[in-house]
């Protein structure tokens, strides 16, 4: 099975506003990749504290709908972070209905 990544970016900056959108625009999307088995990792931009809830509740809410598939979700800018991120998602078998938050973190190799 694939991972797909969905960049659910420029949404509103009110989170029910927001939680709308992202409804509107990806809802059916979403849906019709899970249908074709595909896991999902979701990129949102950063945003204030008040959109951690509807996030983590759609993500949650997704990924139990869709076991065994996995749904996961990415907070953050552009960059390595963000791309070690989502690659980490796609060998973590599991890892699922997690928002994992890598603008404030910088990646580092050892």
């Amino acid at each position: 099975m694939a991972q797909r990544v969905f960049e659910a970016r420029g949404l509103p900056d009110d989170p029910l506003d927001a939680a709308a959108a992202f409804h509107a625009s990806f809802g059916a999307p979403v849906r019709a990749a899970l249908g074709a088995g595909d896991d999902l990792v979701l990129v949102f931009d950063p945003a204030d504290h008040a959109h951690a809830g509807w996030r983590l509740a759609l993500v949650q809410d997704l990924a139990r709908s869709a076991a065994p598939l996995r749904v996961n979700a990415v907070v953050g800018g552009e960059g390595a972070a963000l791309d070690e991120t989502v690659a980490y998602l796609a060998s973590a078998p599991g890892v699922t209905g997690q928002v994992l938050m890598v603008d404030a973190i910088r990646a580092t190799s050892a």
